[in-house]
């Protein structure tokens, strides 16, 4: 494995570089500049001895691969002297793996410096993202009981659906809304429990709207079945004072308003958080914006590389 000294820069493997979340993080980090980065051949990218010299070689890989072939990818890596290279995985395998560190920096304020020791980070999902951010706070404030019965419903632009429905929308194939995962089974539940700190599974329910990016992740909420019964305010306020001081995620004032567009936060990796609601009628609606590709994926995944090589 490669160490990176004073003056070189850290080298970088993107191990499916030629997907969507892959391309948006060789971007980044070709427009930042702060890493040199290395690729497989693409006749070669299945050839196990080729993989094995390329990981011997590097600081850092990314997986963006199915999860099956980023298991296999690790289990390689751990064949290598000291572990092989530190590894950011872009898929579902290991986001719920008490052995790998949750790539979401924001989680908590020592989230980020563990990520910085880390040899094995998982990168959060898009939708869970959001969702985790709005819960978690609220359930370490005492303000949302750990086994609540919670609904989250989100919408996502169909890039977050891989290439082959970035295709369909392209080509005008597609639905032009789409809501799925009715089987209440969506691969981003068990980190969006885990992370957000429910002990009862949550309902989810994903959806997909004919735009490219962008992503609201919303939670609704009845008030007077809340402890302490609060007010939409103390809600606000339990998610400033939570993330006060970040950069990258922000509470913001809803100032009346009772609307919300999707694309707003696109080509940015910024995350926006507001609570809408009525004391009146004691309810509120929590709500997450965000670019899906850009806090969603490969915004995180460049900020998790900076993390983990000292960059950040």
């Amino acid at each position: 494995m490669s160490e990176h000294g004073a003056g070189r820069k850290p080298t970088v493997f993107i191990d499916g570089e030629a997907g969507t979340t892959g391309l948006g993080i060789r971007e980044r980090l070709e427009r930042e500049g702060r890493v040199a980065l290395r690729s497989i051949p693409h006749e070669s990218r299945k050839d196990t001895a080729v993989k094995r010299t390329l990981l011997e070689a590097v600081d850092l890989v990314v997986l963006c691969l199915p999860d099956a072939a980023a298991k296999e990818t690790v289990a390689l890596a751990d064949t290598l002297p000291g572990g092989g290279p530190r590894i950011l995985d872009a898929s579902t395998a290991h986001r719920v793996d008490p052995a790998w560190v949750y790539g979401f920096a924001e989680l908590a304020p020592s989230q980020a410096a563990a990520i910085a020791r880390a040899r094995r980070v998982a990168n959060p999902g898009c939708y869970p993202t959001g969702a985790i951010a709005l819960i978690r706070p609220l359930v370490e404030a005492g303000l949302l009981p750990a086994d609540h019965p919670i609904s989250i419903n989100a919408v996502s632009g169909y890039s977050g659906g891989g290439k082959s429905m970035i295709e369909a929308y392209e080509a005008g194939q597609a639905e032009p809304f789409l809501v799925y995962g009715l089987g209440l089974a969506h691969k981003h539940l068990p980190e969006t429990q885990t992370y957000a700190g429910l002990t009862r599974r949550p309902i989810f329910i994903p959806a997909v709207g004919n735009f490219r990016q962008g992503m609201l992740v919303s939670v609704p909420l009845h008030l007077d079945t809340l402890p302490g019964t609060p007010r939409v305010a103390d809600l606000e306020s339990a998610l400033t004072a939570y993330y006060e001081g970040q950069d990258l995620v922000r509470v913001i004032p809803t100032d009346g308003s009772d609307r919300i567009e999707p694309e707003a936060l696109n080509d940015t990796d910024r995350l926006e958080l507001r609570v809408y609601g009525s004391d009146a009628h004691r309810q509120a609606v929590l709500v997450a914006r965000l670019d899906n590709l850009g806090k969603g994926a490969s915004g995180a995944a460049v900020q998790n590389i900076g993390l983990m090589l000292g960059l950040a």
